[in-house]
C-alpha cells in the first residue's frame, strides 16, 4: 500500500493524528524498568519490553510510529536486529517512520534500499542541506514517504535556521524549495517547534503538505494554538507525537486516548469556527460513540464517502434514462485530496492484477480517476473523445498509443454500459486492444447485471471496487443508515 494512502486511512481509521515515537532512551527507561522488576536485566531486554507494551497500548489511536535511528545504531548489531523486531510488532496497516535525519549523499542509496527493501519501512526522514539529491534516491520508491526535516525546536539552530531574518528566514526557504522535489503524497514536511506563529508560517508556505510537529508541544495552553496554525483547510495535515513522558506511564492507553479525544474535540472547534468566518474546508467527521463499527476493510473510506454526501436519496434520473431511487455523486472526491488518493488506491488494488499498457478513461466523470491512476501507476494515460472537433488535429483518440496496445478502461459508475462499449469501440477502431473494465461502483440491480451482460458478451471482463450491497452493509453497521435508507439501497430500479 502506498504511504500516503497508508496514513491517511490510518488517520480516518483510528480518528488520529498522534503519532508514537520508539526511542529506546537508558535514561527514559531506568525509572520505566525499575518500577517493573526488570533493573536487574539488561538494557537490550527493558527495551524490548518498553518498545513492545507501547505498541500494544498505543496502535489503536495512533496514526503511525516513529522509531530514532540513532538509538537502535548506538547499539550495535542488536539495535539494528531490535528494529527489525519493531517493524515486527508495528501493525503493517499503520506506517513505520524511521527518524534518521540522514543527510549524507554518498550512503543514501544504501540505506534507501536498507530501509525500504530489508527492514521493511514505510517513511524516512531526512536532513535537506545537502538539496534535492539527498532525496532522489529515496524517492525512487514510489510507494514510500520522505519526510523533510525543515526546522528544529533546538535554541542553538536558531541563529542558522533563521538567517538572515525573520521576513526571509532559511527554514522558510527550504520549506519552498522542498516542495519541488516530489509531490505531497511522497513528501511530508518535520516542524521541530513549540512556537505557534513558525508552526503558522510553514503551513503557509506549505498548505497542501502533511506536516509532522516535533516539539514538546503538550502543555495545556500550547496545544490549541498549535492545531490552529498547523492543520490543513482540511482539519488535518497535522501530525502530533506523543509526549514522551506519556511513554513510561502506567496508564498509556487512556491517556493516549483522551490526547487524542481533546485533540479531535479541538480540530472540530476550529472547523466549526473556521466554517462559520466562512473559510472554505472539507466536512471533518468525528466519530460518534454510538456508532458502530464493521471488519469491511473499505469501511472507513466507505464512511467517509457517505460523510461527505456522495449518496444522495430521492428519485434521480441516470444517463441512461434509469430512475434510481438514490444517487452516487462521486465529483466530490476530487475537492477532498486524501479522499481521492484512497480513492484511487481502491482502484489500483485491482488494476495491480490485471496486465496493460495504457489506462483510458471514458469522458467526462472518469477523467479526473483515470488521471491519477496513471500518475499513481506510472502508466500511460489516453482517452476517447466524447465528439470528435472539426478543428485542430481532430483526434478520435487523445494521447500517445502504438497500435496493439493493451488498454484497461476505467469508469465510475456503470449502469448501462453504452458509453464503456461506445468508448472501447472507438479504441479498439484505432488499434488498441481492450480486455478489461474496471468501475467503482457496481449498482448490483437488474440494469448492473443486463450490463455486465453485455460487456461480457463483447468479450470484457469487469471489475469493480465496490457494490451497493457492501456499501450497505458497511453503513448500516456503521449507524449511518436506518432501516427505511436501507431497504431504499436495496437494487429497485425502474424505467421512467
Amino acid at each position: 500500500m502506498a504511504f500516503f494512502v497508508q496514513l491517511t486511512e490510518a488517520i480516518s481509521r483510528h480518528q488520529s493524528l498522534l503519532v508514537t515515537g520508539l526511542d529506546p532512551n537508558p535514561e527514559l527507561l531506568a525509572s520505566w524498568a525499575a518500577a517493573r522488576g526488570l533493573a536487574g536485566r539488561s538494557f537490550l531486554s527493558q527495551a524490548r519490553h518498553w518498545i513492545k507494551a507501547v505498541i500494544e497500548a498505543t496502535a489503536p489511536v495512533v496514526c503511525a510510529f516513529k522509531p530514532s535511528l540513532g538509538f537502535y545504531q548506538a547499539l550495535g548489531p542488536i539495535g539494528l536486529e531490535l528494529l527489525t523486531e519493531v517493524r515486527d510488532l508495528v501493525p503493517p496497516e499503520i506506517p513505520l517512520i524511521i527518524d534518521a535525519k540522514h543527510g549524507d549523499l554518498n550512503s543514501s542509496s544504501a540505506l534507501a534500499h536498507y530501509l525500504f527493501k530489508e527492514l521493511g519501512a514505510d517513511g524516512v526522514t531526512l536532513s535537506p542541506l545537502a538539496g534535492q539529491d539527498i532525496a532522489a534516491p529515496f524517492l525512487l520508491y514510489p510507494d514510500k514517504g520522505v519526510v523533510i526535516t525543515c526546522h528544529s525546536s533546538n535554541p542553538a539552530a536558531r541563529v542558522l535556521q533563521h538567517y538572515p531574518g525573520e521576513e526571509a528566514p532559511l527554514f522558510l526557504h527550504i520549506v519552498r524549495e522542498s516542495q519541488l522535489w516530489a509531490t505531497p503524497e511522497q513528501l511530508l514536511l518535520e516542524v521541530g517547534t513549540s512556537d505557534a506563529a513558525v508552526l503558522a508560517a510553514v503551513r503557509q508556505a506549505a498548505p497542501q503538505r502533511f506536516l509532522l510537529l516535533r516539539s514538546l508541544w503538550a502543555e495545556e495552553d500550547q496545544l490549541e494554538p498549535l492545531l490552529q496554525a498547523g492543520l490543513s483547510e482540511a482539519g488535518d495535515g497535522l501530525l502530533l507525537p506523543l509526549p514522551q513522558n506519556l511513554l513510561v506511564e502506567d496508564d498509556l492507553a487512556a491517556r493516549a486516548d483522551a490526547l487524542r479525544e481533546q485533540i479531535n474535540g479541538c480540530r472540530a472547534q476550529l472547523q466549526s469556527a473556521r466554517q462559520r468566518a466562512g473559510a472554505q474546508s472539507c466536512d471533518l467527521w468525528l466519530p460518534d460513540a454510538a456508532a458502530g463499527t464493521s471488519d469491511d476493510p473499505l469501511a472507513a473510506l466507505i464512511v467517509d464517502l457517505f460523510d461527505i454526501g456522495c449518496l444522495l436519496f430521492g428519485e434521480y434520473v441516470q444517463a441512461s434514462g434509469a430512475v434510481f431511487n438514490y444517487y452516487v455523486d462521486l465529483r466530490q472526491i476530487i475537492s477532498d485530496p486524501n479522499l481521492f488518493h484512497r480513492v484511487l488506491h481502491s482502484y489500483g488494488e485491482l488494476l495491480h492484477q490485471l496486465d496493460f499498457d495504457r489506462i483510458a478513461g471514458i469522458p467526462y466523470g472518469s477523467l479526473p480517476t483515470a488521471t491519477g491512476l496513471s500518475l499513481q501507476l506510472h502508466k500511460p494515460l489516453i482517452y476517447p473523445r466524447k465528439e470528435v472537433k472539426a478543428h485542430g488535429a481532430r483526434r478520435l483518440i487523445e494521447g500517445d498509443f502504438e497500435a496493439d496496445d493493451v488498454v484497461v478502461v476505467v469508469d465510475d459508475i456503470l449502469i448501462t454500459g453504452g458509453s464503456v462499449l461506445e468508448g472501447i469501440a472507438k479504441l479498439e477502431s484505432s488499434g488498441l486492444v481492450v480486455h478489461d473494465v474496471v468501475v467503482f461502483l457496481d449498482h448490483g440491480g437488474d440494469h448492473d447485471r443486463q450490463a455486465k451482460q453485455r460487456l461480457a458478451a463483447a468479450g470484457y471482463r469487469v471489475h469493480a471496487v465496490l457494490d451497493i450491497t457492501r456499501i450497505t452493509q458497511v453503513l448500516q453497521q456503521t449507524g449511518r443508515l436506518d432501516a427505511n435508507q436501507v431497504a431504499t439501497l436495496l437494487p429497485d430500479v425502474h424505467h421512467p
